[in-house]
């Protein structure tokens, strides 16, 4: 029992340590090689690469706030978020293993926008697409892994109560 924990937080360890060097490559990779606001189509005009740098939070919400309130809400308060969500991740054995990929995308791209908060003063974002109709705003590889383990969360709670309302509906029948 005590190997399946230890293999089980190594397995856990290492997705988280992934999601955040492939955010961290990505990002380092951007800041190298493309000039801020230059726009390079990657297919045709509907993935389009460019950079920018993002003092705030999503679409640059919170650019009016006081910089010791922006320093709480998006870095103070975002760590402890992401170290309850990571013990959270570490102690509760009963996750689904959906719910535990998508909790490691969460935190790792959370990880990922802190640690350039914290290092560069500000999120590198590159990455925006064209539905034809609308824009995305511009957003990062740890943006796409947040958004993404959150599906998978969300994915794994609605299965868990399908699961349970059929169960429940099966024992009824029964009776």
């Amino acid at each position: 029992m005590k190997v399946k924990n230890i293999l089980r937080t190594l397995i856990i360890l290492t997705m988280l340590t992934l999601n955040i060097g492939c955010d961290q490559i990505s990002k380092s990779i951007v800041r190298q090689r493309i000039d801020y606001n230059e726009k390079i189509n990657l297919v045709m005009d509907y993935l389009i690469l460019t950079k920018v740098e993002n003092t705030r939070a999503f679409l640059s919400i919170g650019h009016s706030l006081p910089q010791p309130l922006r320093m709480l809400l998006l870095t103070i308060l975002p760590i402890i978020v992401l170290c309850i969500a990571l013990f959270y991740l570490l102690t509760k054995k009963s996750l689904s293993n959906l719910t535990i990929l998508g909790i490691c995308f969460v935190v790792g791209g959370g990880v990922g926008n802190i640690y350039d908060r914290l290092v560069y003063g500000s999120v590198t974002d590159f990455l925006q697409m064209n539905f034809v109709i609308v824009r995305t705003g511009i957003f990062n590889m740890a943006d796409v892994s947040i958004m993404a383990g959150m599906f998978m969360i969300l994915l794994a709670a609605y299965l868990k109560q399908t699961k349970f309302n059929y169960e429940t509906v099966d024992k009824i029948s029964e009776e």
